[in-house]
């Protein structure tokens, strides 16, 4: 049997939050907590349900950023005698709990702006423009952040999302100065359960990767077949099977394998033939690797 040792090549590393991008996560998270906190009082102080779903959606995304920084530190920790793989599954965890949590409080919104939508209440078009407009300001400042960093997996994530939130506080504006103008209430309803549905539509990925994950299934983007096929085209690998291949965390994914070798070459050929696959695993994402020799 051969075991991983996770080499450096210069490729397909895990991902990590460096110093630098941790505090460009910080400034991040800390502009748009501030907001959140402002959108939502500015909703509930002025009736405006599209202030109260932007500043879930704009939640959504604080709480991925912040709940990542956290699972990234506890994945860091040192495994020991009793947590042999660490802490990196509770990236995985908090991911899911992350996506539960804001499906929990998008029926709650939805539920609301449809209410509003069948009985519309009387809001403040200008104050909705304006306080959405501050969203576009922030968004944008977060984003541009993030944007010098988009070359990193994580901060270009975040870039996206953030521009998509700027996106959508453009709309609110939109939406507060048409409402200001022509007094059609019912407006503020409709784009809360709009943006419902981006939330929706942005949240049903991760709430299935993660689930997917959380049960170790084959990750999503990885196919067991293309696996079974890098590991055949090996030279001497003669026959492959009981292949297992699951996440450690969002970043990092591990396999198990049986691996009949020609039973020609010796031992010490036989362990480069395993160096070989495990070579080609890296390349595809499989950053852990336990080989074993089928009989």
């Amino acid at each position: 049997m051969a075991h991983s040792h996770n080499h450096s090549h210069g490729h397909s590393h895990p991902v990590e939050i460096n110093k630098h991008n941790k505090n460009v996560f910080l400034v991040g998270i800390g502009l748009n907590i501030a907001f959140v906190v402002a959108e939502a009082i500015a909703g509930f102080a002025y009736n405006s349900m599209a202030l109260l779903t932007d500043a879930g959606h704009n939640l959504s995304d604080v709480a991925t950023l912040l709940i990542s920084m956290v699972a990234f530190w506890l994945a860091k920790r040192q495994s020991d005698s009793t947590y042999t793989y660490g802490f990196k599954k509770t990236t995985v965890v908090t991911a899911l709990a992350n996506s539960v949590i804001l499906f929990i409080a998008v029926g709650v919104l939805g539920f609301e702006s449809v209410r509003r939508l069948l009985k519309p209440e009387v809001v403040s078009g200008g104050v909705i423009a304006w306080v959405a407009g501050i969203g576009i300001v922030i968004n944008g400042a977060s984003a541009f952040l993030f944007f010098r960093q988009k070359h990193e997996l994580n901060s270009r994530a975040a870039y996206l999302h953030l521009l998509a939130d700027a996106l959508v506080s453009a709309g609110v504006v939109i939406a507060g100065i048409i409402i200001s103008y022509t007094h059609l209430y019912w407006i503020d309803a409709a784009l809360g359960i709009v943006i419902m549905f981006v939330i929706l539509v942005s949240t049903w990925g991760l709430l299935r990767d993660s689930f997917k994950m959380t049960i170790d299934a084959v990750p999503t983007g990885m196919k067991l077949e293309k696996i079974k096929e890098i590991i055949a085209q090996i030279p001497h690998v003669v026959r492959v099977e009981h292949v297992h291949v699951w996440a450690l965390s969002t970043t990092e994914n591990a396999l198990t394998a049986h691996v009949a070798v020609d039973e020609l070459l010796s031992f010490e050929k036989k362990l480069d033939v395993i160096g070989a696959i495990k070579h080609e695993l890296e390349h595809y994402d499989i950053h852990h690797s336990t080989i074993e020799f089928a009989r």
